[in-house]
């Protein structure tokens, strides 16, 4: 079998290493943190300041635990450091005090998918969208759901009602093009990728997700310049790196 045939076989042996979305529109930098619609993750932890904010947050919620604002904010904070499963928990408690709060439905739906929840996800965001004021990030986060599902095809016309709110949005693109790669239609991924990255060539997320269609078409030159861009030379080799390792594993699951 050719390199090209090879990397252009089905792609979905991908989804378990690269579960990860940004539902809010948040940012990931690393190759092995494609995105688009598998998945869904936080903002990394790690930031200097984010321990005393969650000690802060943690007395703030057992002083008032009924109080949905508190419920959020600290809900949110547990999804940023990784504590998915206690996020699920709080935000679960506080949607049952307010089972009509929209913004605490949304958290939860988030933190629900974080936890790899992906159909109750799916359901309890649809309870935070509502038709007559649509959310497009609620609508781009029901589509990574679905995508998550192997339901491609109902994904994206959860990305093409968001994008009918906010066209031409990166991160709603981004997900639509991984949703067509998960598709095998790399093609049309690439498209619908490169009209990300000419909206926001900042965006590493979206940097990250060209480049690996890119190097599923056999196209590893192109990709590797692209994830490169804008790194420091020992960050750039390791997305370089990593890049190459998907790759090839890519490559040796379609040569089985």
């Amino acid at each position: 079998m050719s390199k090209r045939s090879s990397l252009a076989a089905p792609a979905r042996f991908l989804l378990p290493a690269l579960l990860v979305l940004g539902l809010g529109g948040c940012q990931t930098a690393g190759i092995e943190d494609v995105t688009g619609a598998l998945g869904v993750r936080s903002e990394p932890a790690g930031k200097a300041d984010a321990k005393p904010d969650m000690d802060a947050l943690r007395e703030r919620y057992r002083a008032r635990p009924g109080d949905p604002g508190v419920a959020l904010a600290y809900g949110k904070a547990l999804r940023e450091t990784g504590q998915r499963a206690q996020a699920v928990a709080v935000l679960e408690q506080a949607v049952l005090g307010h089972p009509s709060n929209k913004a605490l439905l949304a958290g939860y739906g988030r933190a629900l998918a974080d936890n790899g929840n992906f159909q109750q996800a799916f359901d309890v965001l649809g309870r935070a969208h509502s038709p007559e004021d649509p959310d497009w990030r609620i609508l781009s986060a029901q589509g990574a759901a679905l995508d998550q599902l192997g339901r491609n095809e109902e994904a994206q016309q959860y990305y093409a009602a968001a994008l009918k709110i906010v066209p031409n949005e990166p991160t709603v693109l981004s997900n639509l093009g991984l949703s067509y790669m998960l598709q095998n239609n790399l093609p049309k991924a690439e498209q619908v990728l490169g009209r990300a990255y000419q909206r926001n060539q900042n965006d590493a997320r979206v940097r990250a997700n060209l480049a690996l269609v890119l190097g599923l078409q056999g196209r590893e030159a192109e990709a590797e310049i692209l994830v490169k861009a804008d790194l420091p030379p020992d960050q750039a080799a390791e997305k370089v790196a990593a890049l190459r390792q998907l790759l090839a594993k890519k490559q040796q699951r379609a040569d089985k």
